[in-house]
């Protein structure tokens, strides 16, 4: 799945559509960053990045905390998120 995937879920009535859109972009975008940073760690990224290391470690953390809380909404309101959609470490 792609961002582009997931337009016409954003502009759903039903608000668990629009929900699994969200979750689906930050995966999608989660799983981006994670790729550059292997790629930075293996010195095969074909742009120098303006922000410190740090930075994109702290973007990273935020986002994984940010979908952990979006499953974990996504149990307690009963949307069916598929499983090898979850990108956490450990899920």
């Amino acid at each position: 799945m792609e961002l582009k995937d997931t337009i016409k879920m954003m502009t759903s009535r039903d608000y668990q559509v629009r929900f699994k859109a969200e979750y689906f972009q930050n995966v999608i975008r989660y799983q981006k960053l994670k790729e550059m940073l292997g790629k930075w760690d293996n010195g095969e990224l074909t742009f120098n990045p303006v922000c410190p290391r740090s930075t994109y470690e702290m973007q990273i953390r935020a986002m994984t905390d940010y979908i952990a809380v979006l499953e974990a909404r996504a149990v307690m309101e009963g949307i069916e998120l598929p499983e090898e959609q979850s990108c956490l470490p450990g899920a």
